[in-house]
């Protein structure tokens, strides 16, 4: 039952809540192993001051003492090895199966989540959140259960001794727990600002190395850091309102535990003087407080980790919880062609960005979106890839609805060149090889050729297996995105976005990349977003979209005839070419 409350209270795994409970158990037994020299300093007090009493004189056997101290030191070895297995090792494996379990799931995820969520969030979640939540079941959990655990069964040895003097004892125990109990929305609350405060400052600390050529470009250094300054500060006051919410009630309680030990001398003093126990039977109890209460402080610090750690159980939970869109991975297609019939589109219900969107882009053919900034290209491209779901209407693959497909799966048939490029700080040869995992290294080469990469690789250090830098930092924006057409000839799938892929390069890259990309759309359905004319003038079939409805289709040709918006666009590129300084 314990082992089924802590899966659904903290999210462990059936194996990580069974050992989370054998570690409270080993807890708790170290903890009584900890009492036993309690016994020696009895029997030794019985030697010393029972004669003084009128007792007999007992002939003390040290041998006997020795075995004695090597057998309890003995039991204390093994239980604290168990302790530590339990405690420490089984919840580091856990602490990586959590990671690895928030990891999948993400990766499970559809594209859409990660744009509505702030990314410095989630990886805090799984890094900063998951090392947090290590302390709380190696040290938090079972030092808190596993001393409430030990002092029941302490405390039952200690009623069978003098019932009076042990309410007298622990009576101070429950009084401190409720008073943490008492002071949990406090705790909690400060713990939700910290966490407010902690992510605001990430973001912007995030935001300033992202833009620190633009702050610098600008003058705009102190201005940005007196901002970042600021929010630093609010989050040093926030943790120390929170601790100190949280110490309020752990130093109360301390508090109140000392006044056991005062409440044992006035009633052993009140017993010992009306005949009713011995001073020998106080000076146990008076030995034994010291033990029982130190695991009980620890307890009520623990317990106010414990609460300000509901927030960061709560986010990992609430990634857990998030529904893994289903969908068929045996299917088969007619045809690569992908055809929209009556999209709407929005994001988060707010204004549609797509109205009653139809049209057919084929196999064989290449189909280019044109049309005013935010007119919806970028969120055609992103439907046809099921990044989206849209509201109504449906968008098809070969006959398929792409709702009703397995979203991994799927992408096994795209091959897309993003306008901002994703590279990675590994070699060019790997960066590359993202297209296909197990293509050869001649293979990635012929693939870099292509998309006329060779010509400045061959100038880097150590050509191929050049490490390029987090996110390509040590190559031109250019380059970059040559990198990214080499993955996609690489991958050779038979649907092919182009979001801008050649934005960055100028005109002679431009018309070298368009031959090695002829070569890539041979009989695939390509989709293709370009603002530059020249791109897309070998073009099929044009689809113009404006303020997220189709405003005209057809091929260049009969798009120029009709004196529309598309006839417009060029007629203004040609006059922006036109232009001099």
């Amino acid at each position: 039952m314990l082992s089924e409350y802590f899966i659904k209270r903290f999210g462990l795994t059936e194996n990580g809540s069974d050992n989370l409970v054998k570690g409270i158990i080993y807890t708790a037994l170290q903890n009584v192993s900890f009492m036993f020299p309690v016994g020696l300093y009895a029997l030794l007090l019985y030697i010393c001051i029972g004669p003084l009493m009128g007792g007999e004189i007992v002939d003390a056997n040290l041998g006997m003492f020795i075995v004695a101290i090597l057998i309890i030191l003995g039991i204390i070895f093994a239980f604290s090895w168990k302790q530590y297995h339990f405690v420490y090792n089984t919840t580091y494996v856990e602490s990586e199966n959590r990671r690895i379990n928030l990891g999948e799931n993400l990766r499970k995820l559809p594209l859409s989540f990660f744009e509505k969520r702030d990314l410095a969030d989630l990886t805090s979640t799984i890094m900063n959140d998951c090392t947090d939540l290590e302390h709380v079941f190696s040290h938090a959990i079972p030092q808190l259960l596993g001393s409430i655990l030990s002092l029941m069964l302490v405390a039952i040895g200690l009623f069978i001794f003098d019932w009076r003097l042990a309410i007298a004892l622990l009576w101070v125990v429950p009084v401190a727990f409720g008073i943490m109990y008492v002071s949990r929305n406090l705790v909690q609350r400060g713990s939700e600002i910290v966490m407010e405060d902690l992510l605001d400052c990430g973001d912007s600390m995030q935001e300033c190395i992202e833009s620190i050529r633009d702050l610098k470009s600008y003058n705009h250094e102190n201005e940005y850091l007196s901002k970042l300054s600021g929010l630093t500060s609010r989050v040093e006051r926030s943790r120390i309102k929170s601790e100190l919410m949280a110490s309020a009630g752990v130093i109360s309680g301390t508090v109140v535990l000392k006044l056991g030990m005062v409440s044992v001398i006035m009633l052993g003093s009140y017993l010992i003087m009306n005949g009713q126990v011995s001073i020998y039977t106080l000076l146990i109890f008076l030995i034994a407080s010291a033990s029982i209460y130190a695991p009980v402080e620890n307890g009520l610090t623990f317990l106010a980790e414990i609460l300000m750690m509901d927030i960061k159980i709560e986010r990992s939970k609430e990634i857990e919880a998030q529904v893994i869109p289903e969908g068929l991975k045996d299917y088969s297609i007619e045809s690569y062609d992908i055809e929209f019939r009556d999209v709407n589109f929005n994001y988060d219900d707010l204004k549609d960005v797509l109205s009653d969107v139809s049209f057919t882009a084929r196999q064989g053919e290449v189909t280019a979106l044109v049309g005013p900034s935010g007119g919806g290209k970028s969120t055609v491209s992103k439907l046809a890839a099921r990044f989206w779901d849209p509201v109504s209407g449906t968008v098809s693959l070969g006959g398929q609805d792409l709702s009703k497909l397995d979203s991994e799966k799927l992408l096994e048939n795209f091959s897309i060149v993003f306008q901002d490029v994703i590279l990675f700080n590994n070699t060019i040869l790997e960066n590359i090889r993202i297209g296909r995992k197990d293509a050869t290294d001649d293979e990635v080469i012929e693939a870099a050729k292509l998309a006329e990469c060779d010509e400045f690789v061959q100038k880097l250090p150590d050509g191929y297996n050049t490490v390029i830098g987090e996110n390509g930092v040590l190559l031109s924006g250019g380059q970059r995105q040559r990198i990214s057409i080499a993955r996609a000839l690489l991958k050779d799938a038979n649907v092919i976005l182009l979001d801008e892929a050649t934005s960055f390069l100028d005109v002679e890259n431009e018309t070298k990349i368009q031959r090695a990309l002829s070569t890539l759309i041979k009989n695939k359905t390509v989709i293709i977003i370009a603002h530059r004319m020249r791109t897309i003038a070998n073009a099929d079939k044009i689809v113009v979209l404006d303020d997220g409805k189709i405003a005209e289709q057809g091929s260049p040709d009969e798009l120029i005839a009709r004196d529309g918006l598309f006839r417009r666009m060029v007629e203004l590129q040609k006059l922006s070419g036109e232009w001099e300084i």
